[in-house]
């Protein structure tokens, strides 16, 4: 059983950095899955926020391309998500995304 788990998570100030990190264990060829990232703010739909295939092929939202930047280390089963120029509106609660399997999320919060 595939199980994900998200740290890197916390309360930060506009024009801030952050990074996330997420942990995964019960997969046997992490390089061939494609990971990625979700977010969730109060009162919204989970959306889409950035993508990493088993090519190294990167893709982000419109709303944060220039900002953050996924990677990832097949070696480790880890995805992160390096996030900058941090506003308010990217506060929402987190989730890494692998092959079927969801995290339990971690909340940023953007505010002075």
């Amino acid at each position: 059983q595939v199980q994900l788990v998200e740290s890197g998570g916390g309360l930060v100030q506009p024009g801030g950095s952050l990074t996330l990190s997420c942990v995964a264990s019960g997969i046997t060829d992490y390089s061939k899955y494609i990971a990625a990232w979700f977010r969730q703010a109060p009162g919204k739909e989970r959306e889409f926020v950035a993508v990493s295939n088993w090519s190294g092929s990167r893709n982000y939202a419109e709303t944060v391309k220039g900002r953050f930047t996924i990677g990832r280390d097949n070696a480790k089963h880890t995805v992160s998500l390096l996030m900058s120029s941090l506003k308010p509106e990217d506060t929402a609660v987190y989730y890494c995304h692998v092959g079927d399997s969801w995290g339990q999320g971690t909340q940023v919060t953007v505010s002075s």
